[in-house]
């Protein structure tokens, strides 16, 4: 798949929903590995990976301490989630936030999860309770603070890798802040990949950036050589820079993730991500 196939700027999300719109509660449609298909020609993935592309340009080059606006709708997210006039989408948009924070019976936790919080976010967008010019915000405040909580409870339950690939995956968790963080750092005036296997270097400048910040993690919760427990990263630590290490990571997500029956067969369809193949123009 190219790079920029399908990729659906934010602005074109944010249009909230016509009134005479009927929500429904998402529900799963991958079955089967050959319905792999449908999902990948459909609406819910363009605007799924449309949306995690449009965060990674937004956050290009800005650390976390960056200063941003937050528009007077996200307040009203804070304080009540959803708006009243909005109310009908709110059992459709909860079914992602409700799937975002691993399974309760398993005691696991992985990219699937990940994957229906960034949905949640998306899903936000589209009826317009989160804008455009949020995206930062999106990201460092919202999705950030997710992921401060997801490690809490990763620490607190010793919550199981779901689908682990073990040592060759890239993480046990968590996807996203790798890509967006290697985002954050690019054109960095000093910090090259190779720096992110350099305690110093991240020890120094974890809280401003979310891929170190995703090393200091990993270095608290493994023991032993770097290379041993996180081989896929210590090779990423060889790329000559943060631009290729971005691309590649986009094209890795796509690949070992959204492109996977195990992770896809969970993610559930609605009005709003719906499984139906997507629209041109």
């Amino acid at each position: 798949m190219a790079e920029g196939e399908r990729q659906q700027p934010l602005d074109s999300l944010e249009e909230a929903p016509p009134a005479t719109q009927n929500f429904i509660i998402p529900k799963k449609e991958i079955h089967t590995v050959p319905d792999m298909g449908k999902w990948k020609r459909s609406q819910a993935y363009a605007d799924y990976i449309g949306f995690i592309l449009t965060l990674n340009e937004g956050v290009k080059g800005k650390k976390l301490t960056f200063e941003y606006k937050i528009s007077e709708e996200a307040e009203n997210l804070v304080a009540t989630v959803v708006p009243t006039h909005l109310a009908a989408a709110v059992p459709e948009v909860a079914v992602y936030l409700k799937e975002s924070v691993g399974n309760s019976t398993r005691i696991d936790y992985g990219t699937g999860h990940e994957a229906a919080f960034a949905a949640f976010l998306c899903c936000l967008c589209k009826i317009g309770v989160l804008r455009v010019d949020d995206q930062i915000a999106i990201v460092f405040k919202v999705f950030n603070r997710y992921l401060e909580v997801m490690r809490k409870l990763q620490k607190t339950y010793r919550m199981e890798p779901a689908g682990s690939q073990g040592v060759w995956g890239l993480d046990d968790f968590q996807f996203l802040p790798f890509i967006w963080g290697s985002s954050q750092l690019i054109d960095h005036p000093y910090l090259e990949p190779r720096h992110f296997v350099d305690e110093k270097a991240v020890n120094e400048n974890h809280k401003d950036y979310m891929f170190l910040e995703c090393i200091l993690f990993i270095t608290e919760m493994k023991t032993g050589p770097f290379a041993e427990h996180s081989n896929q990263l210590w090779n990423i630590s060889a790329v000559p820079s943060w631009s290729k290490v971005n691309q590649g990571l986009i094209r890795m997500y796509k690949a070992e993730c959204l492109e996977k029956f195990p992770v896809i067969q969970h993610f559930k369809f609605g009005s709003l991500l719906p499984i139906h193949p997507v629209t041109s123009g």
